[in-house]
């Protein structure tokens, strides 16, 4: 998949996550996006390594080492993924709707800097169809 298509997607899935009716959802959709959006990142800009044993790193480990622009950001959204991991296993306020609705604002700007940070044109979102 080309870095277009994976920003597209990625973007696509902020919107998806932001008509989500459950804080939950939109907090784990808003915080995949920007994992994916990460892991594009990385994925076009790291080197091969040869294997070796020791512990696999996260993407938001990896990604200050090939943007280290975004260094902050990944440490922002690595502090939230045990906060997406407890609202995927489906625990009882795990989020609020506020810190749901702060994420997906932050995940939203953070897509736009990796589309910038892979050279991908700008563009703005289409709105989604409204449910029948």
């Amino acid at each position: 998949m080309n870095s277009i298509t994976q920003a597209r997607q990625d973007r696509l899935r902020c919107r998806v996550a932001e008509a989500d009716l459950s804080a939950a959802g939109r907090y784990v959709g808003a915080h995949l996006a920007a994992l994916r959006a990460a892991a594009a990142i990385v994925a076009a800009r790291a080197e091969p390594v040869p294997p070796r044993r020791r512990r696999p790193l996260s993407v938001w480990e990896l990604l200050p080492r090939v943007e280290p622009t975004l260094s902050e950001w990944a440490a922002f959204f690595a502090a939230g993924a045990s906060k997406r991991a407890a609202a995927e296993a489906g625990l009882p306020r795990a989020v609020s709707a506020r810190e749901a609705d702060e994420l997906l604002r932050d995940a939203a700007t953070f897509v736009s800097l990796a589309e910038s940070a892979l050279g991908v044109p700008a563009q703005s979102p289409l709105p989604l169809p409204a449910a029948i």
